[in-house]
């Protein structure tokens, strides 16, 4: 009999479930008192149903439920059921929780403070559904299954689409809407960016090849306190057996990391490179 995987328990779902309500619900804020009431709308799909919605007074949030379904029966096969169901969860959510919006007073009527909040607001409403495993656009969803087939990237699939989305919104709405629509859809993915990379954005990964491995990795763990995983490599060159450190660290920690390990080998080469995210073990956003 194959292992038994455990079912993610209860608690977690209903947690993950009630993050994505409140997702769904700071993204129905942001267009119903940001965007909606200063003619901005965002990239994707809402930009579509926004779009839509002001050329033909059809309800917003059928229009977003209605647009998403044939990229997620899509993404079905590829991405799994939990995803899936996840998605549809977000958003028939925000499909129901905007309309209860509408008598409300827009926040502001200043197009550039629309632009910045409601970008603001609605990245990191976004940002939660995504990080909590759903999705309210079905945009990068098409992204990733047509990358499957043709040489271009999720992030440029996206990019192509919204280039056509927001040319549209220059005929339809004008152009100084429009603009201020590419504003609020880069605003937005950079709160989605920060939400779903959490605390730990500046999170950086260090390879260290040195011959004195075993100072060098205890001075780590004394000094620095992290810990370290030790790599077996090869010298590409002489061949010889190597043994890398591998540590996980912040962005404010990097120069101490230089300092000792430069103290420890002066000959040491070491590699920083980016970590999208940490967590598990003893690793702590905090500077020792």
């Amino acid at each position: 009999m194959g292992k038994q995987h455990k079912k993610e328990p209860i608690r977690s779902i209903i947690t993950r479930y009630i993050m994505m309500l409140i997702g769904a619900t700071l993204a129905a804020i942001a267009l119903e008192l940001f965007l909606i009431p200063n003619t901005i709308i965002d990239g994707g799909i809402i930009g579509v149903s926004l779009l839509t919605n002001n050329l033909t007074g059809l309800n917003f949030g059928i229009l977003i439920f209605i647009f998403n379904i044939p990229f997620l029966v899509a993404g079905y096969k590829y991405i799994g059921k939990s995803f899936v169901l996840a998605s549809l969860f977000s958003i028939v959510a925000l499909a129901l929780i905007e309309p209860t919006l509408h008598d409300l007073l827009p926040a502001t009527d200043e197009p550039l403070l629309a632009t910045v909040f409601g970008g603001l607001i609605l990245g990191i409403g976004v940002g939660i559904v995504i990080r909590n495993g759903g999705a309210l656009d079905g945009t990068e969803i098409l992204g990733i299954l047509l990358s499957r087939k043709l040489p271009f990237s999720v992030g440029e699939f996206v990019m192509f689409i919204n280039i056509f989305i927001f040319a549209w919104a220059g005929f339809v709405l004008g152009w100084e809407q429009a603009m201020l629509s590419i504003i609020t859809y880069f605003i937005a993915a950079k709160a989605i960016d920060f939400v779903g990379q959490g605390l730990t954005g500046d999170t950086k990964a260090a390879l260290i090849v040195t011959d004195e491995y075993e100072e060098v990795g205890e001075a780590i763990q004394h000094r620095l306190g992290r810990m370290i995983t030790n790599l077996y490599g090869k010298g590409g060159f002489a061949e010889n057996d190597k043994e890398v450190i591998f540590v996980v660290l912040t962005r404010l920690e990097i120069a101490k990391l230089k300092s000792i390990v430069h103290e420890t080998d002066p000959k040491a080469f070491i590699t920083i490179v980016d970590a999208q995210e940490a967590h598990g073990g003893k690793f702590k956003n905090a500077i020792h």
